[in-house]
């Protein structure tokens, strides 16, 4: 298409657009995006209501700069130069078009981009999706601290801003947002993650953190038709998944009330310069066939998780440069988030498409950075905004990132660190190592615990190998007057007489004096 066309819409129209990702959000979207959530006017404004959209969606690409230096920007490169708005015209405009027109805008915009190169989007057939939350801070006002309350101070003092909550979910490999929803910091993830788990459908694979892990939402994405692949949770709050039949690769069958899930019980290894690191992982999943899904590829589909905390870095760092929100009232906030998550999503299906004509690109090596620079060029220079008869799939921005591929990923850590800290002149560990280590990564499939009864709780009953120290601990007891029939832990009386015992509870075992009577609970005779 040549530079020298005018392609922009006329008179006061003439400012809505965004460069080259208009292509994306044509004007026709946008103002049946008005028109369905009533923000379409009656006459035409100086300010319409098609240009206060594009203004707020350009409000992302330029996060640093005030609405007035946006508005400048969105007309520098038209033919005829037109006379900017104040401050406060903006802010009316945007007051009256408000946050309903922005929501259907990424309705329409939402769910899973079209890539060429379908290995690094799927599994076992499935499409692959992550979900998570991430904090964002708002402006702090007044307004914005009734709706968006302060998280609770530490012992340096209160939090700096109000925070809103946000859960999405995001396609692994390209980092399309499917859905999202989002609200006061004071409600869990959890409770945004059943708002918006009606998105799954059959033929999708859901990953998530420990904090998915629960019987209730593992219920809900099962419902839907998806699989899900979870991180269980340990301890107490450990779901209970007894061992029902053992699988050729390690894993086994189990229950989750009521609901058919396979567990995967893995041993990672760290190898670094600086030594070695172990960690266990307890998956569970749906996929319940290992000659569909090997234990070993399911691990490390897990990792592919972490494809929305770099979405969510790109947002936060890269997009609004760790800056808040501007919106000084809670109808600004929302207006601004929706924005936000549509113009990412605009972005990303423009950088996406640059794998239907190179499907051998890896959409994982396009750099977001890069392609985020190419749109904001577009914006300013005011080109590429309306198609041609042949329509590039490529572009500036697609031809920026492809200019400059990213490495392929390599395996690396990094001691996890406060990233935000209160005070850069008092941080809590002066020689902390934020370096990172390149990395080899071993990972073993490990049994099930032997130990695991049933019901899915580990019995602590003494096993044939502590026979010989139980005895010991017998003949001790009966040296002192105790008798075999009760609840005594016999590691603790082990531990009176030097024994090496831990984690065995003889059921048998009650304190009782030589003449028949109990001692008093908690002394010992």
């Amino acid at each position: 298409m040549s530079d020298s066309a005018i392609n922009h819409a006329p008179g006061v129209l003439a400012p809505g657009h965004l460069g080259e990702l208009t292509r994306v959000v044509p004007f026709e979207m946008v103002d049946a995006a008005l028109e369905t959530a009533g923000g379409k006017e009656q006459r035409v404004r100086r300010l319409p209501s098609r240009v206060v959209v594009y203004l707020l969606l350009a409000g992302v690409l330029f996060a640093d700069q005030g609405w007035k230096q946006i508005f400048s920007r969105l007309v520098s490169g038209l033919p005829t130069p037109l006379k900017n708005p104040t401050a406060s015209s903006l802010s009316q405009a945007m007051r009256r078009v408000g946050p309903a027109p922005l929501r259907e805008l990424f309705t329409l915009l939402k769910g899973p981009a079209v890539t060429g190169n379908r290995q690094v989007t799927r599994f076992a057939g499935r499409l692959v999706v992550a979900i998570d939350g991430t904090q964002i801070a708002v402006a702090d006002t007044e307004a914005n601290r009734a709706r968006y309350p302060k998280p609770r101070g530490g012992p340096n003092g209160e939090a700096g801003y109000p925070m809103l909550r946000m859960v999405a979910i995001l396609t692994a490999g390209t980092r399309s947002v499917i859905e999202a929803a989002f609200g006061t910091d004071a409600v869990g993830e959890l409770s945004y993650a059943h708002q918006i788990v009606s998105c799954l459908h059959s033929g999708m694979v859901l990953l998530g953190d420990r904090n998915f892990a629960t019987y209730a939402f593992c219920r809900d994405v099962a419902d839907t038709g998806a699989d899900f692949l979870f991180r269980a949770k340990s301890a107490a709050t450990a779901m209970k998944l007894p061992v029902l039949r053992l699988l050729p690769d390690g894993s086994y069958l189990s229950n989750a009330a009521g609901l058919p899930v396979r567990v995967i019980d893995a041993e990672l290894t760290v190898t670094t310069e600086k030594g070695t690191t172990h960690a266990d992982y307890r998956l569970i999943t749906t996929l319940l066939d290992p000659r569909q899904a090997p234990a070993l590829g399911l691990v490390t589909l897990y990792h592919e998780r972490w494809q929305i905390e770099t979405a969510y870095c790109e947002l936060k760092a890269l997009i609004l440069g760790g800056r808040v929100l501007r919106g000084r009232h809670p109808g600004a906030v929302i207006q601004e988030m929706w924005a936000l998550l549509t113009c990412y999503q605009v972005l990303r299906t423009a950088m996406t498409d640059v794998t239907l004509r190179h499907p051998g690109v890896d959409p994982d090596r396009l750099s977001f950075g890069i392609g985020l620079r190419a749109a904001r060029d577009q914006v300013i220079q005011t080109r590429g905004i309306l198609a041609g008869t042949v329509i590039d799939l490529v572009g500036r921005i697609g031809a920026a990132v492809l200019a400059e591929p990213m490495p392929a990923r390599r395996i690396r850590t990094r001691p996890r660190v406060i990233k935000r800290a209160i005070s850069k002149y008092r941080a809590k560990e002066r020689n902390a190592d934020r370096r990172t280590y390149p990395a080899t990564l071993t990972t073993k499939i490990l049994p099930p615990d032997p130990a695991l009864k049933p019901n899915g709780i580990a019995d602590n009953r003494v096993r044939p190998a502590d026979q010989n120290v139980f005895q010991a601990i017998k003949a001790l007891c009966a040296t002192v007057g105790w008798n075999t029939s009760s609840q005594a832990d016999a590691s603790q009386i082990a531990s009176w007489h030097g024994l090496p015992v831990t984690g065995i509870t003889a059921a048998e075992l009650r304190p009782r004096r030589a003449g028949g009577h109990a001692p008093r609970r908690g002394r010992r005779s």
